[in-house]
């Protein structure tokens, strides 16, 4: 199967479809952690659920209440560092 280029569409701040997706590191409630064509991608919100995963394709579809995309590694010691542990 062909991977798409990849993308971001979010609809409403509550349904994220994101193409280029390599790998899912982490899925939780309140975080998800994806590697994409574009680097390392993290969603934060809250009640995240996964409604679609294409790894073949590349395609990962998450719906809840969504409050942040951030591209690359944050600073230790936030969000970021508990979810990776």
């Amino acid at each position: 199967m062909v991977q798409e280029e990849h993308s971001l569409r979010l609809v409403g701040r509550a349904e994220l479809t994101i193409t280029g997706v390599t790998e899912v590191s982490r899925f939780e409630e309140d975080g998800v952690l994806l590697q994409t064509d574009m680097g390392e991608l993290t969603v934060q919100g809250e009640q995240l659920q996964l409604k679609e995963l294409s790894l073949d394709g590349g395609r990962v579809a998450v719906s809840g209440s969504i409050s942040a995309l951030i591209y690359g590694r944050q600073q230790s010691g936030g969000w970021l560092h508990r979810l990776l542990g």
